[in-house]
């Protein structure tokens, strides 16, 4: 393992309390803003922001229950590895879409937030089944079905960063002068930090930008503290607190991003596998993989249990196992326990709903797009051909085409309406349907091929 000469403390090694601290400090730093937005956003939007202190506190104290899940490893549950768990992005369209609706039908915050971690608990079985075949469904869920969802995810979620950006959602001055300029301010730090030839001020960008943001914003007149006194010194993690409900037409949507999360998950892992000089082949690896997203899925019902949404392994932190050289998993004990310390305090929430949501805009635009040109990446990474060109242009022609005219499906029975309305949804239905209905003659004829050749 140590033959990698970046490498300077390996998977097993014990670096001392100084050099773990030090090693956590910068994950969590990596982390911190991946964590928490989610839960800044959904609040925001549905309309829920007396929750939202609570809700940050729980995202960071099940991000630090489910990185020592992750690092310490439970039997076949767990990888390992430096693997930081944190909120996903993924989920925040569909969560949306559910909220909405149960709102639309008189529900309370508490009746909405209920709905979102019911489904969300129920959902995270699938990915929890999904580790146990991933070596054989990754034949059924390709690079390019993967590649189709993950960027309608960036595009969907622009709506809602450009919205902050403007002032955010029932905002007095929306679109002012005031907002735009503070957006396209922080949005500006965050692109001159990342062409930097500087890797760690590349990897600060988005938490300095959304900092400087607020600083400025707050001697513009536009932050406020008056709610931040009103926060309990500190939070018991409750299970359930909100109660629990379920609809099976806003469950279908869930289901179809923990099944996809569960591969993009396996991504993440190969990935810091590499990082950490271990092997990405064999028996080893597959276990550890495996592993990770039985992981994934478990951490995600615990987080629907303590009132958070579902989690994922954050592929930014693989980049600080890189660039520090530490890929010590005792290492990860402590930035598990620092994100548990910070959630059982909701001052910091509270503190953090004080960011002005034009701050919040500049910065989460940036990062929404950055899935979308993930997604564009895992597309271009191999060959286009005419049957993939074809898929590729109608998954993500009915997706974005339902995006921006959600009303062509109020004519469909109340079910198919819920579930198709989701552009993620769409985009993932309609590519894995045409890559089982659009045989992949090339693949086919390429093995015809190998096989001969063998022959």
């Amino acid at each position: 393992m140590k033959s990698n000469p970046e490498i300077l403390f390996a998977l097993n090694d014990v670096p001392n309390i100084k050099q773990c601290t030090t090693a956590a400090l910068q994950h969590v730093l990596a982390c911190f803003v991946g964590i928490i937005t989610p839960s800044l956003i959904i609040g925001s939007v549905l309309g829920i922001e007396s929750e939202v202190p609570y809700l940050i506190s729980m995202a960071l104290f099940v991000s630090g229950v489910a990185t020592f899940i992750q690092v310490k490893t439970f039997g076949g549950i767990g990888c390992g590895l430096i693997a930081v768990q944190g909120t996903s992005f993924a989920f925040i369209s569909a969560l949306l879409i559910a909220g909405f609706s149960v709102k639309a039908k008189g529900g309370s915050k508490e009746d909405i937030l209920a709905m979102l971690f019911g489904i969300c608990f129920v959902g995270a079985f699938i990915e929890i089944l999904v580790s146990r075949f991933v070596d054989k469904i990754k034949r059924v869920i390709t690079p390019l079905t993967t590649g189709i969802v993950i960027t309608t995810i960036g595009v969907s979620l622009i709506k809602v960063g450009i919205t902050d950006l403007g002032g955010g959602v029932g905002s007095t001055n929306f679109g002012s002068m005031q907002n735009v300029l503070i957006g396209l301010f922080v949005l500006i730090i965050i692109i001159a930090m990342n062409i930097s030839a500087n890797p760690w001020v590349r990897l600060s960008g988005i938490m300095v930008g959304m900092v400087i943001g607020t600083i400025v914003a707050f001697f513009m007149g536009m932050v406020s503290f008056a709610n931040v006194g009103t926060q309990p010194f500190f939070s018991v993690p409750i299970p359930f607190k909100y109660g629990f409900n379920f609809d099976v037409e806003l469950f279908i949507p869930i289901a179809l991003i923990y099944f996809l999360t569960a591969l993009e998950t396996s991504g993440d892992l190969t990935a810091n596998s590499m990082f950490c000089g271990l092997p990405i082949k064999g028996p080893s690896y597959i276990k550890r993989i495996k592993g990770g997203i039985l992981a994934d899925g478990i951490n995600s019902a615990i987080a629907a249990i303590f009132n958070t949404f579902p989690n994922t392994t954050f592929g930014q932190n693989n980049a600080v196992i890189q660039l520090t050289g530490v890929a010590s998993r005792h290492v990860g004990f402590y930035v598990a326990g620092l994100l548990a310390i910070l959630g059982l305090f909701p001052i910091i929430g509270s503190v953090l709903q004080s960011i002005p949501k034009a701050v919040l805009g500049g910065a989460t635009l940036v990062m929404f797009a950055t899935i979308a040109v993930g997604g564009i990446k895992i597309l271009a990474s191999e060959p286009i051909d005419r049957r993939k060109s074809l898929i590729i242009a109608t998954s993500l022609g009915a997706s974005l085409g339902v995006l921006m005219v959600p009303d062509v499906m109020q004519g469909l029975p109340d079910m198919l309406k819920n579930t198709l309305s989701s552009s993620v949804t769409m985009a993932g239905f309609t590519a894995i349907i045409m890559s089982i209905l659009l045989p992949d003659t090339n693949n086919a004829q390429n093995k015809q091929g190998a096989d001969s050749t063998q022959a």
